[in-house]
């Protein structure tokens, strides 16, 4: 029977076990520049698995969070080299996901004050992260976004590209897409947010297009074995929605399966909360998902993500469900979160206060074991 514990080869990534680090915003970046902290932070966490990064914007047009990290200044890189330095010395694995919010954003972070690009001129209705005079920081209402013109998309898909040969010259393992979430590749899928009737628009085939054309870009430049995806079916994060997702998934499962990617992590129901959840007259499942994927083809590592704990996770791979389970609020809190689930000893509880911004409280010094 498989355990937790076990290794696992995902395409050509060997990671020492079944428990990963979930990509998690914490806002500790100051102009978009991984910092020593950042380092510290992600250090003590070496012990999963995998490590997915917080996410990291493509571009300046892609960020839509005051202080999280990119990868699209040199002084960014340099600055990520710390972080996967101190993974590694650990033994560590760790990949980078890349990042472009789309309309999940808000004037003052983009470049020269303008608005936020979608597929569609469809406001996001949601919050972000920004900045004040005085330096504190605090949640705004995202600002009203501008439909993409064809001609800038390719781009875009190029920004994705060059991000994730940055991460490989900054010493990551891979990447990940971040294709979840209501964010850009996430808002091209569904039709809440995409009302386009080009090429990019209207039919399953089109709305799914800048997702594999992302992919496709992402593996030539750095290698399919290195690319994993992120999706979110069913999350209604950011004012996300979708009127059919079972045969839009289902097409998107088919397509990554002829692809070969180290591996597909899908956030099961909405993000931090249920994980059955399904769009408002909508109907989803899971496994019919994953079957699709996997009779097409697809050996990828399959990951799943929302609200595991120990003994749902260890269900989720010994029966075959899952291959891996990323954890997120549990791994803010336990850095040491794989020896306590090994050893079965009670978690530190997350202070939800100290999530977004600020310094070392609530980041980087949650007690482990070892100094216990």
């Amino acid at each position: 029977m498989t355990s937790l514990f076990d290794p696992i080869r995902i395409g050509d990534i060997d990671v020492a076990n079944r428990i990963a680090m979930a990509p998690l915003t914490r806002n500790r970046s100051p102009q978009a520049i991984p910092n020593d902290l950042n380092a510290t932070y992600y250090e003590q966490r070496a012990t999963a698995g995998l490590i997915i990064s917080e996410g990291t914007p493509v571009s300046q047009q892609g960020q839509g969070y005051a202080d999280v990290p990119g990868l699209y200044l040199p002084q960014a890189v340099e600055g990520w080299k710390k972080v996967t330095e101190g993974v590694h010395a650990k033994g560590g694995k760790i990949v980078a996901q890349l990042w472009h919010v789309g309309r999940v954003s808000h004037v003052s972070l983009q470049p020269n004050g303008s608005l936020p690009v979608a597929p569609s001129a469809v406001p996001a209705k949601s919050k972000t992260y920004v900045i004040n005079e005085d330096g504190t920081g605090t949640f705004v209402e995202t600002s009203e976004p501008r439909a993409l013109e064809a001609t800038e998309i390719p781009g875009i898909v190029d920004d994705f590209r060059k991000a994730a040969r940055a991460a490989i010259e900054a010493g990551f393992d891979g990447v990940e897409i971040h294709g979840a979430n209501g964010y850009l590749v996430d808002q091209f899928l569904k039709t809440g947010a995409n009302e386009r009737t080009d090429d990019y628009g209207g039919s399953i085939e089109n709305r799914s297009r800048f997702l594999l054309e992302v992919v496709d870009a992402v593996a030539a430049e750095i290698g399919a074995g290195r690319t994993g995806i992120r999706l979110s079916p069913t999350t209604p994060a950011n004012g996300i929605s979708d009127e059919n997702p079972q045969p839009l998934f289902n097409y998107v499962a088919e397509q990554l399966a002829k692809r070969n990617l180290s591996f597909i992590h899908v956030i099961e129901g909405a993000t931090g909360g249920e994980r059955g959840f399904q769009y408002e007259g909508t109907a989803f499942d899971y496994d019919t998902f994953r079957n699709a994927y996997r009779n097409a083809g697809g050996k990828a590592g399959w990951m799943v993500n929302n609200g595991y704990d120990r003994d749902a996770a260890t269900e989720a791979v010994a029966s075959g469900r899952a291959d891996l389970v990323s954890f997120g609020r549990l791994f803010i809190a336990n850095p040491d979160l794989v020896e306590r689930f090994r050893s079965g000893t009670a978690l530190n509880t997350p202070d939800r206060d100290t999530f977004y911004g600020g310094g070392a409280k609530g980041y980087t010094d949650y007690p482990s074991l070892e100094a216990a």
